[in-house]
């Protein structure tokens, strides 16, 4: 045996220690290290990672997303493609902000106290802090990225792409700047998107008021009319009461007028259809400032807009005596005075869906206020339309989210884009006399000449500079015949089904837009991670799992492999450490089998397929099973169907080669003969698996594949290796089929053991009756394996074989197995187990039967599968007929 330096266990700390730094310092991941395994003109293929938010550590849904992004690229890499892994972050605005002031407010700073050039560079600091940090993580992770590359949403040339992105768009008209209804988030101080709004079901109450008539009016034989409300401190911003025009119950009041409560300010009861007359009273006040269905009423009737709120979620000077007071102390306040003046009629509490703000969790407000919008109309109808061109179109996987995509493009809202904080992009537009009737805009990058010009102090939104991540971090604008013109469109995008909103469909009609292209190919949707319990892990359940402490006792391979292979396109996946603790059992399997496969080679044996003409039927038949694994992987990946992938390779090393084929060469590697071709076959089939786990399972795989004969001394690097293809040459349905019966003669006499309690040191008189000549041929030419694997003292393989009275029997395919045990089994325990098998049979041949006689399956159903069902059929009934036949013999005897 070979003397080899790989220990007797899976150590993942030894085995990845220093390695990825290896990779990184001879530059393996940039495109321009690839040659060596690249043609002449390489096709391209790219991919650019989602950007973290330097807010913190990576999270598990991290690991999952780069995981598969890296299986691809380095899938690709292997196979000649000319790749690129584009890495890097992003600023995260709102996020990121929230984080510093967190860290501010407990040493007792604000951002105020500090002024803006202070606190965004404490910003930057955090950003350097933590961007070192994830840096690091990716590569405990064994990511293939291309560093040199790097892009962060706030650099220059990003900076300088938003800009040319927002003038230009500006320009087009297709973003205005206008008085709305926003989402507005109290504590950040600045607006939301619609889907920056998470809606959770908090405890609230109705409040039903009485708005008194104030010109004495009467209505049901009361003096007032009753509204309710679940938000009473927004009742100093009411200017209408409305009611739907065909309410037949309120056509007499529309132009009367009622008295706000606690207020004092007369408003009119108008008519509008927004009103919907079956729900509560059918009269709803009218806050234009506060609401955005109440907006657009307001609009039409030309109310006036009253804002009652502060930025930091206070009331104002126009709520009277509670001007300061904070919002929900405020409720509190309105609603015992309202008791107290008996303007309550009751209250009824109710739990109701409330908007928070995604990134402090703090109850939205919608707030009357001047911001930037994207008129989105235009924009995805542009992408409506690609969608319906198959040369254009994004394709989304699974398909079917495609259809949640289109559905969310077809009822867009225009998207607002400012937000009023420091970190970010600061909006290119400039104002004279700001605030006033002269009121200039400019919108540019350097104010126009002339004094007196203030720039716009909001910056964008972060999904704004995100939305260009696939073209601007390839140089556009300014560098458009570098890797912008090899690079793009990129090829796959791979992000969870939670961003579909925010990140994928921006990034697609910024890219339309703005390239004329498509952003990406493809785009893999994939789910949530969850921990045993399905539950989606947090931080206020305390189940949230770091990858680091994963990779810490596992290696990063293990967390990789139940990554990649624990579920379908677009499911979640449930994190448990009994999955974890069956990856790290797969490897330490696979590095096993492997040393075992090393130390039995030749110093010279190269890893090539060796002479066919030279083959056992158990080589034959292991590079039969290679081939179709590596056709099924090869085509799983392309499917991204990554879970398919994995139990191809875990049954191919697992079963065929670890537990059959490894075990029959044991037979030559142990005898006198000539080794060299089993040599060479194993040394083949475990270069070839290497290289199909490598995308997957990187550290381990370059580990054992540098000890081989042929690498061993020479530190060569695997990662730019080539991918194995499919050799017509080395498919063998015949060697297949052999090794097959094969198998099923040596599981049966192990069955036949097992139930018999006779354990492999007693041989046994073995006879196998057959009719079928190959079937004799096989088991003729291949004794030794059986004479191994089921220690005969006697075999006997033929077609007149009569079977003892008292023996132990199975029947395979073509053939009949008894064992004389006598001694060793009782009559009855074996008639009884052979009851059961002739129920077995039973019920299989009438399944068959009965599929065969539906004319639907027989005239629908393919030729083929209709006769494969037939031979299931035929094999279903020689083995019933063989096991009836013993079973009759055994009662006749007994």
């Amino acid at each position: 045996m070979r003397d080899i330096d790989m220990s007797t266990k899976y150590n993942p700390t030894a085995v990845e220690a220093g390695r990825y730094d290896n990779w990184q310092s001879k530059k393996l991941f940039a495109p321009e290290s690839n040659q060596e395994i690249q043609g002449n003109e390489p096709e391209p293929y790219s991919i650019v990672i989602p950007p973290p938010n330097v807010t913190g550590k990576l999270h598990l849904g991290h690991a999952w997303d780069t995981t598969l992004q890296d299986m691809i690229i380095r899938q690709k890499r292997m196979q000649g493609f000319d790749t690129l892994w584009l890495p890097g972050m992003d600023h995260a605005g709102i996020a990121t902000q929230a984080k510093v002031e967190q860290r501010l407010r407990g040493e007792g700073i604000s951002r105020y106290d500090l002024g803006r050039e202070k606190f965004v560079a404490q910003v930057w600091d955090w950003k350097n802090e933590y961007a070192t940090t994830i840096k690091q993580q990716w590569g405990k992770m064994g990511l293939s990225l291309d560093f040199d590359r790097e892009r962060f949403t706030l650099d220059e040339g990003l900076n300088k792409a938003v800009n040319k992105v927002f003038i230009d768009l500006y320009n087009k008209g297709l973003i205005y700047r206008g008085e709305y209804i926003i989402n507005w988030d109290p504590q950040a101080r600045t607006a939301l998107s619609d889907i920056e709004v998470i809606y959770q079901d908090d405890e609230g109450a109705f409040y039903h008021v009485k708005y008194p008539f104030t010109d004495g009016t009467t209505f049901n034989g009361k003096n007032y009319i009753e509204i309710a409300t679940t938000r009473p401190e927004t009742m100093f911003g009411d200017v209408a009461v409305a009611v739907h025009p065909s309410d037949e119950r309120y056509k007499d009041l529309i132009g009367k007028t009622v008295m706000v409560p606690l207020v004092g300010r007369e408003i009119p009861i108008i008519a509008d259809e927004y009103v919907e007359k079956d729900f509560g009273t059918g009269m709803v006040k009218i806050t234009p400032a506060h609401d955005p269905n109440d907006f657009q009423v307001g609009n039409r009737h030309d109310l006036e807009r009253i804002n009652t709120m502060t930025e930091d979620g206070h009331l104002n000077e126009h709520a009277g005596k509670y001007n300061g007071m904070e919002r929900f102390e405020a409720r509190k306040a309105i609603v015992a005075d309202l008791e107290a003046g008996d303007y309550m009629l009751k209250v009824d509490p109710i739990v109701h869906s409330v908007g928070h703000s995604e990134r402090t969790g703090v109850p939205v407000e919608s707030r009357l206020s001047t911001q930037w919008f994207v008129k989105m109309a235009p924009l995805a109808k542009q992408i409506l339309d690609m969608q319906q061109n198959e040369d254009e179109k994004v394709e989304f996987v699974p398909a079917r989210f495609e259809d949640t995509f289109t559905h969310w493009m077809e009822n867009i809202r225009d998207w607002v884009i400012s937000r009023q904080l420091w970190w970010g992009h600061q909006i290119p537009a400039w104002y004279k006399n700001k605030g006033t009737d002269d009121e200039e805009i400019y919108v540019g990058t350097e104010a126009p000449e002339g004094d007196g010009w203030e720039r716009d102090p909001d910056v964008l939104d972060t999904w704004f500079s995100s939305a260009l991540w696939p073209f601007s971090t390839m140089g556009w604008p300014e560098k458009m015949d570098g890797d912008f013109a090899r690079y793009y469109p990129t090829n796959t995008l791979v992000t969870g089904y939670d961003i579909i909103f925010f990140w994928v469909a921006r990034m697609m009609f910024q890219g339309k837009e703005f390239t004329g292209q498509r952003p990406f190919k493809n785009v893999l949707i994939h789910g949530l991670i969850r921990d045993g319990e399905g539950r989606k892990m947090s931080k206020s359940l305390g189940n949230g799992v770091d990858p680091m402490d994963v990779i810490e006792k596992y290696g990063a391979d293990a967390l990789r492999w139940f990554l990649a292979t624990g579920s379908t396109p677009g499911q979640d996946v449930r994190f448990t450490y009994d999955k974890m603790d069956a990856a790290w059992n797969f490897i330490n399997k696979i590095w096993n089998a492997s040393r075992y496969v090393i130390m039995n080679l030749a110093e010279d044996t190269p890893s090539q397929l060796p002479d066919l003409d030279k083959l056992t039927l158990a080589d034959q038949w292991i590079l039969a099973r290679l081939n179709t694994t590596v056709a099924d992987v090869t085509r799983n990946f392309d499917k991204f169907e990554f879970g398919e992938a994995g139990r191809s390779l875990y049954n191919f090393i697992w079963n065929d080669f670890a537990d059959w084929y490894i075990e029959m060469t044991k037979e030559t590697l142990n005898g006198d003969g000539d080794k060299a071709p089993v040599q060479q076959t194993l040394a083949y089939v475990l270069d070839q698996t290497l290289r199909l786990l490598q995308p997957i399972m990187p550290f381990v795989t370059e580990a054992i594949w540098q000890e081989m004969p042929d690498q061993a001394g020479k530190n060569a690097d695997f990662a730019i290796t080539r991918y194995p293809v499919v050799h017509d040459e080395l498919t063998n349905d015949a060697a297949e089929t052999a090794f097959k019966s094969l198998q099923d003669l040596i599981v049966a006499v192990r069955n036949i053991r097992s139930e018999a309690n006779a354990p492999m040191s007693t041989a046994i008189d073995l006879l196998i009756k057959t009719n079928d000549d190959n079937l004799i041929r096989i088991f003729n030419d291949n004794a030794d394996y059986i004479n191994r694997f089921a220690h005969p003292k006697s075999l006997t393989i033929d077609a007149d074989v009569q079977a003892p009275d008292l023996a132990m029997s199975q029947v395979i395919t073509g053939a009949e197995i008894y064992v004389p045990l006598a001694e060793l089994i009782d009559i009855d325990d074996e008639i009884a187990r052979l009851e059961g098998e002739t129920k077995k049979f039973s019920g299989e041949v009438k399944r068959a039967q009965g599929k065969l006689s539906n004319e639907k399956f027989v005239n629908a159903a393919p030729e083929a599968v209709v006769a494969a069902e037939r031979e299931k059929l035929a094999d279903w009934q020689a083995k019933l007929a063989a096991t009836q036949e013993r079973l009759t013999s055994l009662r006749s005897a007994k």
